[in-house]
């Protein structure tokens, strides 16, 4: 064989070799995590690990300390795992230490170390909404929190403060004392009618120094109002060109709207997200139902592809579909909150067992109706409304039974002056008691009757699971 040749031979060995080596690292390359986020709450911590492929893990526990173990396969270790623990919170309800390392070839290890003893699921959600496939870990506790207790116990709470000394009246011919005056949310002189105009509360508070009023009667005749913060965690819900979240927005204005309610005398409020983490539709409802809620009110901020829509509006469901072309849309938007939030369907058998039964709802809607007619007329004082009328669709927050439901969409977050506004705690105070004068317009009108709980004793003693 030539010398020549004998080198050309050699040196395309060579090249062949180079090139194997040079390409050998990208047919072996791990899945690259490009993102991870921790959502703490007392509800359930959720941790989140997204990536361009699909992620394959393996879960357990160990004991003795408790601990949570995960595994990746195939991952590569690179900055958001590395810095992972960096994101976790001291006040976090469930895990107290991050540690990730390589167990072995092929696998990556995630040790979370436990406060408590805890319950744990994972599910690979789908790329959506611009997310690529995220793998979900779901941490609750291992007994979880009763949540009709936790009212029942802020009403003794209440019941045992010492009563404020009230100065006391009597009207002009009659020889009851009355109290002086009911506390109503604070008002701007924008909105009128909210001061002394403001219909009377719907349930008789007894007059002071009655002896047969006592705290336990006055608690049981409160009214439960469950106000429910749209979107939250995984879910951001719509955003302005300011950077505002919707999810932001709705949390500072459903706290609102607690303050102003509690500080009624006949009025009870619970809040159905009081944390930014997610919960599935469908838990909102059950959540309502099973602290026996008497009225639902969901708060949103409004998007549209056009910025200069503005206005507010209020919802309420149709079981004939959407009274128009944009409810509908708005409707399939707010119902897409799941598979953005991460629903695992799995889990969520409870909640399908609530709404897949046949009851009529029409007695419902129309009180639903009547709400929102009120809320929608105090809204006016406001803001502009986007309509002059109330507008129904298929909301799957809506779709509770037997507690009059409504949805407001305070105003359009995409439009940057009402962005700007609703950014505005005074603002946010002033939509807030809006919001309170319609819900007691209607209930001066529409007194709740001692209704029988047993409708919702389906419930009773069921766990309220909120891990998507």
């Amino acid at each position: 064989m030539p010398r020549a040749y004998f080198h050309f031979l050699t040196w395309l060995l060579l090249l062949a070799g180079a090139t194997a080596v040079f390409w050998a690292p990208a047919a072996v390359a791990g899945t690259r995590i490009h993102s991870v986020r921790l959502w703490p709450a007392e509800e359930y911590t959720r941790v989140t690990f997204e990536s361009k492929t699909g992620i394959r893990s393996t879960l357990f526990s160990v004991e003795h300390p408790d601990r949570l173990v995960l595994d990746l396969e195939g991952v590569e270790l690179g900055a958001p795992l590395e810095t992972m623990a960096h994101s976790l919170k001291p006040d976090d309800p469930y895990i107290k230490g991050i540690r990730v390392g390589r167990f072995k070839p092929g696998i990556l290890r995630v040790v979370f170390d436990l406060k408590t003893r805890v319950k744990a699921s994972t599910s690979l959600l789908d790329p959506v909404a611009g997310y690529g496939y995220r793998l979900v870990l779901d941490i609750y506790p291992e007994t979880p929190s009763d949540p009709l207790m936790a009212l029942l116990e802020s009403h003794q709470a209440a019941a045992a403060a010492p009563a404020p000394q009230a100065e006391v009246t009597a009207p002009q011919g009659s020889g009851v004392p009355q109290e002086a005056g009911v506390p109503v949310p604070p008002a701007e002189s924008a909105i009128p009618a909210m001061g002394a105009a403001m219909p009377a509360p719907s349930v008789p508070v007894p007059p002071l120094g009655i002896a047969a009023a006592s705290s336990k009667s006055r608690n049981q005749q409160r009214i439960i109002i469950a106000v429910d913060a749209g979107h939250g965690g995984e879910d951001p819900g719509a955003h302005g060109r300011g950077g505002t979240f919707e999810k932001k927005v709705t949390l500072s204005i459903a706290r609102r709207l607690k303050a102003q309610i509690d500080a009624q005398p006949n009025l009870r409020a619970v809040l159905i997200r009081d944390g930014d983490y997610f919960i599935p539709l469908q838990g909102r409802t059950a959540r309502a139902r099973q602290l026996h809620a008497d009225l639902f009110v969901s708060i949103h901020a409004d998007a549209f592809i056009n910025s200069d829509a503005r206005g507010s509006s209020v919802f309420a469901l149709s079981e004939k579909g959407a009274t128009s072309v944009a409810a509908r849309w708005l409707a399939k938007r707010e119902n897409d909150a799941d598979l953005i939030g991460g629903v695992n369907i799995n889990a969520h058998e409870t909640y399908l067992a609530q709404t897949l039964f046949d009851l009529s709802q029409t007695a419902t809607i129309n009180d639903s109706l009547k709400i929102a007619r009120a809320v929608l007329g105090e809204l006016s004082h406001v803001n502009a409304l986007h309509k002059g009328d109330v507008e129904q669709a298929g909301f799957a927050v809506l779709k509770s039974p037997d507690i009059p439901s409504i949805l407001v969409e305070t105003a359009f977050i995409t439009n940057p002056d009402e962005e700007r506004r609703l950014n505005d705690t005074q603002y946010q105070d002033r939509l807030a008691a809006a919001i309170l004068a319609g819900l007691q317009r209607y209930l001066a009108a529409n007194p709740p009757l001692n209704k029988s709980r047993t409708v919702r004793s389906d419930l009773n003693g069921s766990r309220l699971a909120v891990t998507p």
